[in-house]
């Protein structure tokens, strides 16, 4: 919001979203937990959102480069992984769900340093 010019107040959201959307209009109390992060708007007004502050509907639910994160993290796993990690990870995941945690909680302990 501040991005686009208007003040991050959910009376601000209110009028605005309400100007941008069709469907019953939200109260301010909705819009306010928003803005404080207790709810996520649903698909439509999502769009609306959207639409208005002219950004992808993904940014206004995920960190702001999501598609950037999700591209250097898929990287890092390409770099970092060798076959034999990769065989690892497909015998773990043909383990029982006890045995997976058995494991979980194996490497956690020993990466907690």
């Amino acid at each position: 919001m501040r991005s686009k010019g208007y003040e991050a107040k959910a009376s601000v959201l209110e009028r605005e979203f309400n100007l941008n959307y069709s469907g019953k209009p939200m109260t301010l109390h909705g819009v306010r937990k928003w803005l404080i992060g207790e709810a996520i708007p649903s698909g439509d007004k999502l769009l609306t959102l959207a639409k208005w502050l002219e950004v992808p509907p993904e940014e206004l639910v995920f960190e702001k480069n999501i598609q950037k994160a999700i591209k250097e993290r898929d990287q890092l796993w390409q770099k970092e992984l060798g076959y034999r990690d990769k065989d690892v990870f497909e015998a773990y995941l043909k383990l029982s769900a006890s045995h997976k945690k058995i494991i979980r909680d194996m490497i956690i302990a020993l990466s907690d340093k």
